[in-house]
């Protein structure tokens, strides 16, 4: 009788033991809650997709009105890149003859951060945070890899819905701020 309670003993301190360890486990699997630059970064990969619109260009009203503005932005690198892809409605993709920037989304450490590859063969880096709204990621200038003279130096990102966004770019041209709206709608 007493080798039986000591067996029965043994076997609940060993299933506890088991029960413990499964809940410990099962602790670590579960994902921590996602930082502000993923929650911003989420929503800026929800608009993937094919847009066209018009753009505004306040200093230099004979830019405005002209071809609309196709984009492409599309999810790559195992969900961790989005990419997002400039050009005139209708033009080819000929970088020796039409304008084509490319600007890359990701999550870097604690921060939502781009990099605008620009027709002006530099490569400014801003940081993004979702604004008090939810609806808009205002990005500012972080640093720049090449000539300073002229570049991207701000954008604000604003879902106006999910077939409706609309993208302010500013761009410094010798120290003076241009400001381009682009007021886009989902073609896919």
């Amino acid at each position: 009788m007493k080798s039986l309670l000591f067996l029965l003993s043994v076997v609940l301190l060993s299933l506890s033991t088991l029960a413990f360890a499964q809940s410990d486990t099962h602790k670590s699997t579960v994902a921590p809650a996602p930082s502000e630059a993923q929650k911003s970064f989420a929503t800026i990969k929800s608009l993937a997709g094919e847009w066209e619109g018009p753009v505004t260009v306040a200093e230099m009203p004979e830019m405005s009105g002209r071809k609309p503005m196709h984009l492409s932005m599309r999810v790559t690198s195992r969900g961790n890149v989005l990419v997002h892809e400039f050009q005139e409605a209708g033009t080819p993709l000929d970088a020796t003859k039409y304008d084509h920037p490319v600007t890359m989304f990701y999550v870097d450490g604690d921060q939502l951060t781009l990099v605008h590859y620009c027709d002006a063969g530099n490569r400014p880096r801003m940081t993004g945070k979702t604004l008090p709204d939810g609806k808009a990621i205002d990005f500012e200038l972080k640093d720049i890899s090449g000539s300073t003279e002229h570049h991207m130096h701000h954008s604000i990102f604003t879902i106006i819905d999910a077939n409706h966004h609309t993208e302010d770019w500013t761009f410094m041209m010798n120290d003076k701020p241009i400001h381009a709206h682009f007021d886009l709608q989902r073609k896919n």
